[in-house]
């Protein structure tokens, strides 16, 4: 579906983007994870047409999408998700949706019965009348995405789906993510959340600086590159930390503003060794995630 080749952007003395490469595959769901200012917003607009490249190839569906003439054909193929609500909030939510769909040519019937499938696919039929500035934050996530969707797009794009939303609207964007999977959409993702990237993302490559610092299956980035088990112990950054002595030993360690993070595979023997030597501090066992990937990459956490 796409090929990147040492793509680019540059806005004035900054380089938004990096001469980066990566490929998508038809059908899969591709992250782009990483911190803010790490260019995956930027990205996503080269892919959609909105900003162009200021070097490098990028191929869409066989298409050159350097070619101005071509982006208007690609646009049809392509629905996008903003990060940004851009609804119109004094129209209802059926309105939005039809107007938007007459720039895809649907009149009369055929675009009623889409607004309507498009609705219950998102559960949002109850809402069809109601006032788009009235709806709640996730009910606005999941209008964008049936909006994305008025084309039938053959590629959906998101741009941070789920930035702001509280936890159980997260959940419910991310059923209607499973279900477009299910049907066999390619889907691409930005975001800075790793539950949602290893929920969701069949490939990532992680982003920082505008170049592309790991790639591959969230299972296999966190098993290649840093052990299983994380444990957390709770020192403040001025305490001291020593692991000479321990029978066992972890393989690495990490400081952070209020934790020391050890890795290892002996997760439980290494937390109760710790507790004896500290006693009066907390600690806590974990599984590896994405977050201590980019940390062990670039030696700092996604949010810093």
């Amino acid at each position: 579906m796409i090929r990147a080749r040492e793509l680019r952007k540059q806005f004035g003395d900054l380089c938004a983007v990096d001469s980066i490469d990566f490929d998508v595959q038809e059908g899969e769901c591709f992250g782009f994870l990483g911190p803010n200012g790490a260019g995956k917003s930027t990205t996503m607009r080269m892919l959609y047409c909105a900003t162009p490249l200021d070097g490098g190839s990028l191929e869409i569906m066989g298409k050159d999408v350097s070619d101005p003439k071509r982006w208007r054909e690609l646009k049809r193929c392509i629905g996008v998700v903003p990060q940004e609500d851009n609804l119109d909030q004094d129209l209802t939510l059926r309105e939005n949706l039809e107007i938007f769909s007459r720039f895809y040519g649907l009149r009369g019937a055929e675009r009623r019965k889409r607004v309507d499938e498009l609705l219950d696919f998102v559960e949002l039929q109850e809402k069809a009348h109601t006032q788009v500035l009235a709806l709640s934050g996730g009910m606005k996530r999941r209008a964008l995405i049936a909006r994305g969707l008025v084309g039938d797009p053959q590629m959906l794009i998101l741009d941070e789906p789920t930035t702001g939303l509280d936890p159980q609207a997260r959940q419910n964007l991310w059923d209607r993510l499973f279900s477009l999977k299910k049907r066999g959409r390619t889907l691409l993702l930005t975001t800075h959340y790793m539950e949602e990237a290893e929920k969701l993302c069949d490939r990532l490559v992680i982003m920082d600086k505008g170049r592309i610092v790991a790639e591959g299956s969230p299972s296999d980035l966190i098993r290649d590159r840093v052990p299983r088990q994380v444990v957390e112990l709770y020192l403040d950054r001025g305490e001291d930390f020593e692991t000479q002595g321990l029978a066992c030993h972890p393989e690495r360690t990490q400081r952070t503003a209020d934790r020391v993070l050890c890795y290892t595979d002996r997760g439980e023997e290494l937390m109760s060794e710790l507790l004896r030597r500290y006693p009066e501090h907390r600690a806590a066992l974990r599984p590896s995630d994405l977050e201590d990937v980019f940390l062990e990459i670039t030696g700092r956490k996604l949010e810093d």
